[in-house]
């Protein structure tokens, strides 16, 4: 078998399992609902702190070591997000960053990158994305969380050219626990949370860094990861 079959195979493996999944967690949280006549997509669990979410797209975050040049809620495709323009301290580096925060107990990740890609033509009239990869890093937990595991966030990584300026884009969906790039490995942690009569919170991040016009992305990923980090600290500290 070539590489190339090997990797469809794979990915149908992939694919297969997670339908699966999905199947059992419908024929688990469905059946007592269908018992009872309460069903549980229509009831969900309350989201926890979704107030304190909301209200992240009116005024943004607070991130250590960095000042807010400017913040505005700005419509990117159907959706309100949060726009903020920041600074480091004590550097000249500057980033755009879009938060998109939770809604409501029936609002769900779903198109963001994609509005994100139409909103971004539209601004600059041009967003060519190139040198696209995965990206992981590693946050500490919060102080009160009762675990001293390091928690993984898996997120995307790519350069965008526009007709003004070159950036590298950090994406990624933030919940309390990590952080995922796609919103099917949200719903399928919110769908076991559910089984428990929890919720997972979750807030869509976008970072773009200005950087040298058509240059190696690479070069700025310390810097991405460092702002990555620390806006995924922030949020599990609060409103998390």
């Amino acid at each position: 078998m070539n590489p190339l079959s090997q990797f469809l195979k794979a990915k149908q493996l992939t694919h297969l399992a997670v339908l699966l999944l999905l199947l059992i967690l419908l024929v688990i949280s469905g059946v007592p609902g269908y018992l009872t006549g309460q069903w549980q997509w229509k009831q969900p669990p309350p989201v926890p702190n979704l107030t304190e979410l909301r209200k992240i797209r009116t005024t943004g975050i607070t991130i250590p070591n960095w000042q807010t040049v400017e913040q505005a809620e700005q419509f990117v495709g159907t959706n309100k997000w949060s726009l903020q323009i920041l600074k480091q301290e004590g550097t000249q580096n500057r980033a755009i960053l879009l938060l998109h925060p939770q809604n409501g107990p029936m609002d769900q990740p779903e198109v963001e990158w994609t509005d994100i890609n139409s909103w971004g033509k539209s601004r600059w009239q041009r967003w060519d994305i190139a040198q696209f990869r995965s990206a992981e890093f590693t946050v500490q937990p919060p102080p009160t969380s009762e675990s001293n595991k390091e928690i993984k966030v898996e997120a995307r990584f790519f350069r965008v050219s526009t007709q003004q300026e070159t950036f590298a884009v950090l994406q990624w969906y933030a919940t309390p626990n990590g952080g995922y790039p796609s919103p099917v490995r949200w719903f399928v942690a919110d769908q076991l949370a559910q089984w428990q009569k929890n919720r997972v919170p979750w807030v869509s991040i976008s970072i773009m860094i200005p950087m040298e016009p058509l240059g190696d992305v690479e070069t700025t990923w310390d810097l991405a990861q460092s702002i990555g980090k620390t806006i995924q600290a922030t949020l599990m500290a609060s409103p998390f």
